[in-house]
């Protein structure tokens, strides 16, 4: 019994970083429909980056129809955009990639960075629009930094593949300096709301503590604990038990090396105005209690849009760091009015 136990111990461990156990963390089934996997099985694109590296991208929806193009964030996959798949599928063309290294797509060779991201971006709209074709672009956390990425470095293409574009949860760059996702990052350690202070200065969190927590290729932990952190962290009380157990699933399959390369990465990416090239509307959402990317984050995005005149709508949600998935619905209902007003001709659900 303890032999057979040990190996079973043993498969867990080893099962946690293989390939079936990660996808079975992004597969779940849940009590709440729009986090479950499309019923209808996707249109498979086979799209290969500049060194090689072969991307998971997939497409639901008729072939015909007004195309969205969904870019998760840092250590997603295409499944964190189920609730928006399973809202919009029946009527508009969804396309969805797995980002360098993430779900199913391969690492490469290139160097993370802003040019990878914006590359990559670009490789699969080639793929994925036909000539002549606009798409709704949307980008959550890292993927709103690949639509700024890719509007600096691409900027005649920005006008000829979007009519418009959605930035959630997202940042321009100092992310080293600016998120709070941990306890002590950026902000003082406190005694009864007092800041500790030691010879005249607050006691903060080193960064180098912060970015090894961050940065280190180790596989995030499931059960209670590591649940409640996460929503603590990263979503607000008010996220429901299988918003936080489909989230925290999409997260933990990420496999630990990509993870910690991405977020090595971008901790050091500077987009500046790279949104001055985002020459289409622009909608932006924020969330007051995002400790990954706080609302504060966004304002530089906001003011250099509203400099150029393409800020279509600035909006603050009383949402944690995953607005799609905590205010589904609200998300749904705004991502179907950009689409409206950026092709009146489009089908409403």
């Amino acid at each position: 019994m303890l032999v057979k136990s040990m190996r079973t111990l043993a498969e867990a461990r080893n099962g946690a970083l293989t390939a079936p156990y990660r996808a079975g963390l992004r597969s779940r089934t849940y009590r709440t429909t729009s986090l479950n996997a499309p019923t209808v099985p996707p249109e498979v694109i086979p799209v290969t980056t500049v060194d090689g590296a072969r991307l998971r991208v997939h497409a639901y929806g008729p072939a015909d129809g007004e195309v969205i193009v969904l870019i998760h964030g840092w250590s997603c996959s295409i499944e964190y955009w189920n609730p928006q798949i399973n809202a919009f599928a029946d009527r508009y063309r969804v396309v969805c990639y797995d980002q360098r290294g993430h779900g199913e797509s391969q690492l490469g060779t290139v160097d993370i960075g802003a040019e990878s991201l914006a590359d990559d971006l670009s490789t699969v709209l080639d793929a994925t629009l036909r000539r002549g074709q606009r798409a709704v672009l949307v980008g959550h956390s890292m993927g709103g930094m690949t639509l700024q990425a890719w509007a600096a470095r691409y900027p005649e293409q920005v006008q000829r593949r979007a009519s418009a574009v959605v930035l959630l949860n997202t940042t321009s760059g100092n992310v080293r300096a600016d998120s709070q996702v941990l306890p002590l990052l950026n902000r003082p350690l406190t005694i009864a709301n007092k800041p500790v202070t030691l010879f005249g200065s607050t006691v903060r969190l080193p960064d180098f503590v912060a970015e090894t927590v961050l940065t280190t290729p180790v596989p995030l932990p499931g059960g209670w604990p590591a649940s409640a952190i996460f929503k603590a962290r990263v979503m607000t009380e008010d996220a429901t038990d299988d918003q936080v157990d489909f989230a925290f699933g999409v997260v933990r399959s990420c496999r630990p090396l990509t993870r910690g390369r991405h977020a090595a990465a971008l901790v050091d990416v500077q987009l500046g105005d790279a949104a001055q090239h985002l020459t289409v509307p622009t909608t932006i959402i924020a969330g007051s209690n995002d400790h990954l990317l706080p609302e504060s984050m966004s304002r530089p995005i906001v003011e250099t849009l509203s400099r150029t005149g393409y800020l279509a709508d600035y909006q603050i949600w009383p949402t944690g760091h995953l607005g799609n998935v905590e205010a589904t619905d609200r998300f749904n209902t705004e991502l179907e009015h950009v689409i409206q007003r950026a092709n009146p001709t489009a089908v409403a659900g």
